[in-house]
């Protein structure tokens, strides 16, 4: 099934349009850099926590783990969408959810909910941590992307050197004519984890086979941050971490591997994304 066409009023600010059969057809927002008929890691992110939310979440329970690994490139075709509980206890529920187009597996995701209690007592060792300032409530982009010494800006191209970068997101809805859930939006926040590790002087030239995002609390605010804080690289494979943070300082993680794809390297300051939505 192809993607909904670009002037379709319904798809102005969604990955995905749900279909009849209960599948969801991605739209031209859900496209991905590496390649015309990718789609990128939000939407596939997104989609999988939506869907686990939806048939498995609680307001007792905190949605603390989510683990997405990314068996093959989605398309712009129709996916397929099936959850099922794994554990369903009285502290700890885990559920899985399976993503599959033309019936091939392109994604799996696990999630662990703890439910929500208060702390032990005592203090604890707490990471030295600077943060930088998220955008004004009042900017009209959904994306900026900073590095150390330079200013924030939308495209990732004005940033490709070697120094610690960020990323900041307002999400747009995963269905459209559905609003975003605090768990969803810091999810599809989260993969940016890939970008901020990954970024450096020639652009991206690691492709991450998944991500795993590990949250203490839901963030608030109309702005999520992604701040990288490792990256660590050996014959073709790489480990990425981040922080995420909010409005009220940091809330979670992200970690993602990668494997090394020079073949399709994206380079940002020649990237020909703009057009091929536009």
């Amino acid at each position: 099934m192809p993607s909904a066409p670009a002037d379709d009023p319904a798809v102005k600010a969604a990955h995905f349009t749900p279909a009849e059969s209960g599948e969801f057809v991605p739209t031209p927002f859900a496209q991905s850099h590496w390649g015309d008929d990718h789609l990128n890691g939000p939407a596939v992110v997104g989609l999988a926590a939506r869907s686990l939310e939806l048939e498995c979440g609680s307001p007792d329970f905190m949605p603390t783990r989510l683990t997405v690994d990314l068996f093959r490139a989605a398309r712009g075709v129709s996916t397929a969408v099936t959850v099922r509980v794994v554990r369903d206890g009285r502290r700890i529920r885990s559920a899985e959810c399976e993503l599959a187009q033309e019936g091939r597996l392109v994604a799996r995701a696990t999630l662990l909910q703890y439910r929500r209690s208060v702390a032990p007592p005592g203090r604890l060792w707490v990471a030295p941590m600077t943060l930088p300032p998220l955008p004004s409530v009042d900017e009209t982009a959904l994306t900026q992307v900073g590095s150390e010494g330079r200013a924030l800006s939308r495209s990732p191209g004005e940033h490709q050197n070697d120094s610690r970068k960020s990323f900041y997101n307002r999400a747009i809805e995963i269905v459209a004519g559905e609003e975003l859930s605090p768990f969803t939006r810091a999810v599809m926040a989260a993969e940016a984890t890939s970008l901020v590790a990954n970024l450096g002087t020639h652009g991206v030239g690691y492709i991450n086979g998944d991500l795993t995002v590990g949250l203490a609390r839901l963030p608030v605010g109309e702005w999520i941050g992604v701040q990288g804080d490792s990256h660590w690289a050996s014959d073709g494979v790489a480990v990425g971490t981040a922080t995420l943070f909010d409005q009220d300082g940091a809330f979670g993680s992200g970690m993602t591997t990668a494997v090394s794809n020079p073949a399709a390297q994206i380079d940002f300051a020649n990237d020909p994304f703009p057009l091929r939505i536009g």
